[in-house]
């Protein structure tokens, strides 16, 4: 079980980095949420992976899964939906007003690249 578990993390968090570094908008987006995924399921994780284990303590029970952890991940889960929100509705800001969706453009780039292409023709 550990093994599956540290290889989704693994495969999250390669997805997420590859998608991190690509030059659109829209792919940043969902890499960094992959990231986000990964390190949910990374801190999950770290409550112990038992099953049927009571998450509370009892008398009489010496293993259990921590509850401390599982409250994090669902506060986490909230707060990077709600994030994600906020940077979808910013690249599409984005996109609508210059009508590119690249991450490395600046946006007087465009004007002064056609203004240096015009004057070298002429």
């Amino acid at each position: 079980m550990e093994l599956l578990v540290a290889s989704a993390i693994g495969v999250l968090t390669a997805g997420g980095i590859y998608l991190t570094l690509r030059l659109r908008t829209f792919p940043v987006i969902l890499g960094v949420s992959l990231l986000t995924y990964a390190v949910n399921v990374f801190l999950f994780t770290s409550g112990r992976l038992t099953v049927g284990a009571p998450p509370i303590l009892q008398d009489g029970v010496d293993v259990y899964a921590d509850p401390l952890p599982q409250a994090l991940v669902l506060t986490a889960i909230v707060i990077s939906f709600g994030m994600t929100a906020v940077v979808v509705m910013i690249g599409l800001g984005a996109f609508l007003g210059s009508d590119d969706d690249h991450v490395d453009d600046l946006p007087g780039e465009q004007s002064q690249t056609n203004e240096s292409a015009s004057e070298s023709t002429s």
